[in-house]
């Protein structure tokens, strides 16, 4: 924290905040945050001082919004995610920091395109969650992939958020399925990750340190999220899921 400045300490704060507001209003969001803590520390000494601060919002995200997850989609994401998260950690072991932004960027941009062209012909009326359009063996083969993207992704740089928010939008979840749904499947995921960040070093008696600063901030930041997502209407609402995704995956290539 020594080497820090002030304005480095204030970027990183608004970020923590931006992640508690990702996790009780717009889950992706936080691929901004991304982008500050990999400009502001080390890109891989980031996502372990990011780490902790997920699942301090993610905690808030499942005390607010529990009742309303869909576990049978839980359940057939989380051994795809777990191979994911493997192959991350392996990818972890040999990749340098310029490798891992840009196969994250890349991923994140091929993910929006592809949800945008699935969604051009998806009604917007509401749809049981449980329900893919495409039929149960299609749907099994699509959270597989998507699960198998998310882990990776979420181990490489903490930027699982965009990809699964990409797979509950194509499964027709609305506004407060989507938020339980995600907020206990990031908990579940993230403080499973832990182990793993400890064994790359990633997470060490410093990145805590920081963390002990900036957690406080992560809570102002899902209090405001918690008040903006009842005035989100749900069109505004996947847009800006979208939207922020595509920032995420530009600003990742270009950083």
């Amino acid at each position: 924290m020594d080497t820090i400045t002030l304005w480095e300490f204030a970027a990183l704060a608004a970020a923590a905040m931006l992640v508690g507001f990702s996790k009780t209003a717009v889950s992706g969001a936080n691929t901004v945050s991304l982008a500050v803590f990999a400009a502001v520390l080390p890109a891989r000494g980031s996502t372990g001082v990011l780490l902790p601060l997920l699942i301090a919002g993610d905690v808030l995200a499942v005390l607010t919004y529990r009742r309303h997850a869909h576990w049978p989609t839980l359940w057939r994401l989380f051994p795809a995610v777990a191979v994911g998260v493997v192959a991350g950690t392996a990818f972890l072991v040999v990749a340098d920091d310029d490798a891992v932004r840009t196969s994250i960027g890349a991923i994140l941009l091929l993910m929006a395109g592809v949800t945008v062209w699935r969604r051009r012909g998806v009604a917007t009326t509401a749809q049981n969650p449980a329900k893919e359009s495409s039929g149960p063996s299609a749907g099994r083969l699509k959270a597989r992939s998507y699960g198998v993207m998310g882990g990776f992704t979420t181990m490489v740089a903490n930027a699982g958020g965009p990809v699964m928010s990409l797979y509950l939008l194509s499964a027709g979840f609305q506004k407060l399925g989507f938020l339980g749904t995600s907020a206990w499947f990031f908990l579940i995921v993230n403080t499973s990750k832990v182990p793993f960040s400890v064994g790359l070093g990633l997470i060490d008696a410093h990145s805590l340190l920081l963390d002990a600063a900036l957690v406080l901030f992560v809570v102002p930041g899902a209090v405001i999220g918690k008040t903006c997502v009842n005035r989100i209407n749900q069109r505004l609402f996947e847009r800006v899921v979208i939207a922020a995704t595509v920032l995420g995956g530009v600003e990742l290539l270009l950083s």
